[in-house]
């Protein structure tokens, strides 16, 4: 459901009343698709989310999830983002930070509870390592998985498969075996052709369907 307008300038002023406490904290704010979106350093998502918890125009008291996005092609491939709700004001915030592979972001465990497993999942689905965490470890994928699955650049197929082998009578990991070859289309077949944009329409004709037009 939209905004309305008294929604959207409440929005505006807290930005502006964010962006005046923490200027150099804050990098920029702004809204995308009614919603409040701060964009922070790195190393001040500890203090920068204390405010946003404790400031009594904010009082952000709920940490809904943390999320990972992978863009491969920037230096720091990766962005944290916070989504934040406010019980009280009836609002909601997304704070958003910049990490690489070899930059570890501050863990906020401290400040909400509940970043705990959000972090972890984070961690396991995109390696970013979160400094001063208290357990630090994979949640979603078994302790042995080599790689981060949300990566742009993780195989589709994945790298290893994991069975039970009847032999040893346990579990045991192998590399991804493909039990056929990708398959090249032929856009000439009669079958493969009707799936051709590019192909005239009376080109797509199927066999049959010349009983439909007589």
């Amino acid at each position: 459901m939209a905004l309305t307008t008294e929604q959207i300038e409440a929005l505006q002023d807290l930005g502006h009343h964010v962006a005046a406490a923490l200027s150099d904290q804050v990098r920029e704010t702004h809204l995308s698709k009614d919603e409040l979106v701060v964009s922070i350093n790195r190393q001040d998502v500890v203090r920068v989310l204390t405010f946003l918890r404790d400031d009594p125009n904010c009082l952000f008291v709920q940490l809904v999830d943390v999320c990972g996005v992978d863009w491969p092609e920037r230096d720091e491939r990766f962005e944290v983002v916070y989504n934040l709700l406010s019980l009280k004001h009836n609002q909601r915030v997304r704070v958003r930070l910049t990490a690489s592979e070899d930059t570890p972001v501050p863990s906020v465990v401290e400040v909400f509870k509940t970043a705990n497993w959000f972090e972890r999942e984070v961690w396991d689905m995109y390696g970013v390592f979160f400094s001063g965490h208290p357990d630090l470890r994979r949640i979603l994928t078994d302790y042995g998985f080599e790689g981060h699955p949300l990566r742009k650049d993780f195989p589709l197929t994945g790298t290893v498969e994991l069975r039970y082998d009847d032999e040893q009578a346990r579990c045991v990991y192998e590399p991804v075996r493909l039990t056929q070859d990708f398959r090249n289309f032929d856009f000439m077949s009669p079958w493969e052709g009707a799936l051709d944009p590019n192909v005239a329409a009376t080109a797509r004709a199927l066999p049959g369907d010349e009983k439909a037009s007589g």
